[in-house]
């Protein structure tokens, strides 16, 4: 991801000013929020969930499922929303899932989700926004 041009560009400080430390540091550093600690863990509603970074709509809400780990988990993102590489940090091979609009880190995808994909994407809270549907 490090030599990928995404189409929103940020400076590190323009980061640092437009999101928390926490965001900053899950987004840009790649960092993991504490489990059960995000609001957007309990959304039910029906709408869809957008990046912070940049606004790019990455899930809807009918993808969203209880996985039980302490993160909202989605079965299925926006068609071309996101993009993975390979994550080996901690020791471990994992597939780490980025917006594709700037680059921002979001979590990381599982082969252990429900139908119909079988994949789990496990997001962090505080790197999405949730818009909810008109009535």
């Amino acid at each position: 991801m490090d030599h990928h041009s995404f189409p929103v560009t940020r400076t590190d400080a323009e980061w640092r000013e437009m999101l928390t430390p926490e965001q900053y540091q899950v987004m840009r550093g790649h960092g993991t929020e504490r489990p059960g600690s995000c609001a957007l863990l309990d959304e039910k509603r029906a709408g869809t969930f957008s990046c912070v970074g940049c606004g790019q709509p990455l899930f809807v809400a009918k993808t969203k499922f209880e996985s039980g780990t302490g993160w909202p988990s989605f079965d299925t993102p926006v068609e071309g929303a996101v993009e993975t590489t390979e994550d080996r940090s901690y020791g471990m091979v994992r597939t780490e899932v980025h917006c594709s609009q700037c680059g921002s880190h979001l979590g990381h995808v599982f082969p252990d989700g429900p139908p119909p994909t079988g994949l789990r994407y496990c997001i962090n809270g505080v790197a999405l926004d949730f818009e909810p549907d008109e009535a």
